[in-house]
């Protein structure tokens, strides 16, 4: 892709917890409507990263770029307005609320008052566009028939999909999935691969991802990471042959 494709740059990220360098000059680059799998052993440092990106750790060092503009590492309330959201390894919905205020806490922003209806502080016209732009993001995972559900009535699949559609609520450009599949059958699994090579065609997706038949159906590009390091990129056919990859996940005699 060309270079004015790019829409985020990492370079030369380090990360520190104590003595244990979590991550260490680790850069990637992730192009417009382009979906990066970031893969390798349990502690590689891939949630570390997501962590950095989301202004959830502090970093040593690094350098992050967003369309070609030099950017100081965000704090989390800053996500929104650089066009980044993110998915977490639980799903974290309110469950005495409905599916649809479930949804609509992932905009709260959007409202110029605080959290859902009398409780959120919205005023009727904000609350009105705040609805109409959940119903959205619930329209993109299938979901608009939930809407009225009690988020502790849904099976944990369904929940999966709330969870994204409140991520998707702000219309992200950037998307970070941290596990999507995690927990999921193989009929559900099928389904977020369907679903995530949707997503593509509006925002660019960096997942985190521990089952390698997602990764290896939806992921343009790949990065690995072992021991805080990127051993190998590249695409999905290079980075499954590469003998540093096949050592880190099987051992050195693999």
């Amino acid at each position: 892709m060309s270079t004015n494709s790019q829409l985020l740059s990492i370079k030369d990220l380090s990360i520190s917890f104590g003595g244990l360098k979590a991550l260490n000059k680790v850069s990637i680059e992730i192009n417009k409507n382009e979906i990066i799998g970031l893969i390798g052993p349990n502690g590689a440092g891939k949630t570390t990263l997501f962590n950095a990106l989301s202004g959830l750790v502090e970093i040593d060092s690094g350098v992050l770029e967003i369309n070609g503009t030099q950017h100081e590492w965000p704090k989390p309330y800053e996500l929104i307005d650089l066009g980044i959201s993110r998915t977490l390894q639980g799903v974290g919905l309110f469950p005495e609320l409905t599916v649809l205020e479930n949804v609509m806490i992932g905009g709260s922003n959007f409202a110029r008052s605080g959290l859902i209806s009398a409780a959120l502080g919205l005023s009727a016209k904000d609350e009105s566009k705040l609805k109409a732009r959940a119903m959205t993001a619930l329209e993109r995972v299938y979901a608009t028939g939930l809407a009225n559900r009690r988020a502790d009535t849904l099976d944990y699949p369904v929940t999966k999909r709330v969870a994204l559609a409140r991520a998707l609520i702000s219309e992200p450009k950037i998307l970070l999935l941290d596990e999507p599949a995690g927990g999921l059958g193989p009929q559900d699994i099928e389904w977020m691969n369907s679903l995530i090579h949707n997503l593509s065609s509006q925002c660019s997706v960096i997942l985190v991802e521990h089952h390698m038949d997602v990764v290896m159906s939806v992921c343009n590009r790949l990065y690995v990471l072992n021991f805080g390091q990127v051993i190998a990129s590249g695409d999905v056919e290079s980075v499954r042959r590469n003998p540093d990859v096949v050592a880190a996940y099987l051992g050195a005699h693999a």
